[in-house]
């Protein structure tokens, strides 16, 4: 039987990654009903995030990666050399592959694959997760027949006939059947009659959010009970230090260090959750899917001040509270950590927000679009 092919390109972070995973979940589902054949091809930077696709069985064809600056700087001599070469890598690769569709998530080496299968006439479609879109997906628009937003004003950045609002694809395992909030506290191993703090600071951990609940975990566990991802990097000196921290300390709830919270055990992690404190992005959509009032402190650094976008148009909705990171001081983060875990009225108010922001079933309506375009 002839196959179906889908090239993957982008890459950079989780946040480019997992919802690669969810389409291709969703790919995988509707041709199996179908009865056809699918084959999978990734072409992006060979790195850490990229080794989930192989691990799920994609082959990974490294393409060299440059990032894109809309601001002048010396690597962008640098760089420009690095596009020449991935487009020539995916001119070659796609040769062989010769997709039926390419979908782009964006991100580091995401356009020379874009531009060669444009280059082929191989259909594209790209999604951008943020509010503030990036300026490769802004580009890569250009080539693309379909462009597929988790944030309605990134619309506007965009042909209006090729945008499509979605949501964000969520891997299935943050999608599956949901036991309560007080079993998966049990699973999770805390008390399950106390309220519970997940913090998170992406898949790498964040530094100065680490830094911060250091330096105030007695506060924290005098108030409520904390989940910590800390990022692998980062994990042994935040657990040596928070024992050191506590060591005189009387301990009224638990806090847990742990250094990535994957797969299934994230999904009963933002159950367990009364309040999640993170940074924001893409990552919103999920915690939006679960319905969680959140604290986002924005990284004042991300590229194009996406993070700082996206975290004003969630709280927009009455999902969350906002804390920039100049402002990330004792006074102002715990009277609002305070007032949500006090106020039940709010925490119901900001948790009702939350989940009317979801989209549900993107992953979904972008794989049937992909089968269309490639006229499946």
């Amino acid at each position: 039987m002839e196959k179906f092919r889908v090239v993957f390109t982008g890459g950079g972070s989780g946040g480019h990654i997992y919802p690669l995973l969810a389409v291709a979940e969703a790919l995988q589902a509707k041709c199996d009903q179908l009865h056809a054949l699918v084959e999978f091809s990734y072409l992006g930077p060979k790195d850490a995030y990229s080794a989930l696709l192989s691990q799920r069985g994609i082959p990974v064809y490294p393409v060299a990666s440059g990032k894109m600056r809309r601001y002048f700087s010396i690597d962008n001599f640098l760089d420009g050399p690095k596009f020449v070469i991935g487009f020539f890598q995916a001119l070659w690769k796609l040769y062989f592959i010769m997709p039926d569709v390419v979908f782009s998530k964006g991100g580091t080496g995401a356009l020379p694959v874009v531009v060669a299968a444009w280059f082929y006439r191989i259909p594209v479609a790209i999604h951008d997760s943020d509010a503030q879109p990036g300026l490769t997906n802004v580009t890569s628009a250009r080539f693309a027949t379909r462009v597929f937003l988790s944030f309605a004003r990134a619309a506007a950045f965009f042909r209006a006939d090729k945008v499509e609002v979605t949501g964000s694809p969520l891997r299935t395992e943050l999608l599956g059947e949901r036991v309560s909030r007080e079993a998966a506290k049990e699973i999770m191993g805390f008390d399950k009659t106390q309220p519970l703090v997940l913090i998170i600071g992406g898949s790498q951990g964040a530094q100065r959010i680490n830094e911060f609940v250091l330096a105030n975990l007695p506060q924290f566990i005098s108030m409520t009970s904390v989940l910590h991802q800390t990022g692998a990097g980062n994990f042994a000196d935040v657990e040596k230090l928070s024992r050191a921290a506590l060591a005189n300390v009387p301990i009224t709830y638990r806090y847990v260090p742990t250094e990535y919270i994957g797969g299934g055990d994230m999904a009963t992690a933002l159950t367990a959750a009364d309040v999640v404190v993170a940074r924001s992005g893409s990552s919103v959509c999920e915690f939006a899917s679960f319905g969680l009032p959140a604290i986002l402190i924005p990284l004042s650094t991300s590229a194009n001040d996406h993070q700082r976008v996206d975290a004003y148009e969630f709280a927009a909705t009455g999902a969350a509270i906002v804390i920039e990171e100049a402002n990330l001081l004792p006074g102002i983060f715990f009277a609002q950590l305070t007032n949500i875990l006090t106020d039940a009225d709010l925490r119901v108010k900001m948790s009702a927000a939350s989940s009317a922001f979801f989209i549900p079933g993107a992953a979904d309506k972008i794989a049937d679009e992909l089968m269309r375009m490639s006229a499946r």
